[in-house]
């Protein structure tokens, strides 16, 4: 097989939205310059240019995904069947994060339940419980802004560096960056470094869930 420069750069895209991130915040994670994978990046002179072996390794261990990972990014299908447990475009149902925090739209586990949902086509993951919603205000900014949509796996496992989205026990809805999490509380950083992190005991959280996707 050829190896194409827009094969590789769309697997750093693939990359990136597995874990909820767009090309700039992959960038930002893994210590590089935010614009390092833009699409202004992927030409030099009217010509396409090869990402270095560097930043791709840099953004692999930023993310915790082995080389192998990206191999199978780039020799896959379409850039959405390359990603891992991605099934292709899928209507998942939808609402504003405002809305997550009333129990009518959730049962006890954190998967979503109940009538009132609207719908959207996005790219899909394996997880039949995936979710998407739609972000609102500016307390997630700069990584989330007012009108992004994500996607939300309760069922995808949870590590530190995660963006997570948590419900606690008394309704309150989060978004929020997994710092910690022991057998007695979990540690939250915000987003949005206007706001404070926050610190739960475990018996405070109804669930937690992984942001896998965002339309950034």
């Amino acid at each position: 097989m050829t190896l194409r420069h827009e094969d590789v750069w769309k697997a750093i895209d693939a990359l990136a939205a597995e874990h909820g991130l767009s090309p700039s915040g992959l960038a930002r994670k893994a210590g590089l310059d935010p614009t390092t994978f833009n699409p202004s990046k992927r030409k030099q002179g009217g010509k396409p240019r090869w990402p270095s072996f560097e930043t791709i390794v840099k953004a692999l261990d930023a993310v915790g995904a082995p080389l192998e990972t990206f191999t199978a990014l780039i020799t896959g299908g379409t850039a959405q069947a390359r990603r891992p447990g991605m099934l292709g475009p899928r209507r998942v149902p939808l609402i504003g994060l405002a809305q997550a925090g009333s129990d009518a739209f959730f049962d006890d586990a954190g998967y979503p339940t109940g009538g009132g949902w609207d719908e959207i086509e996005l790219p899909a993951i394996s997880d039949p419980n995936a979710y998407a919603l739609e972000i609102s205000g500016d307390s997630m900014e700069p990584v989330y802004r007012d009108g992004d949509v994500i996607i939300v796996s309760p069922n995808a496992p949870t590590r530190r560096g995660d963006r997570v989205v948590v419900k606690t026990r008394q309704g309150e809805v989060m978004a929020k960056e997994l710092v910690r999490k022991s057998a007695r509380k979990i540690e939250l950083a915000s987003l949005n470094p206007a706001y404070p992190g926050r610190s739960l005991n475990l018996d405070e959280v109804a669930w937690i869930a992984r942001i896998v996707w965002a339309s950034q």
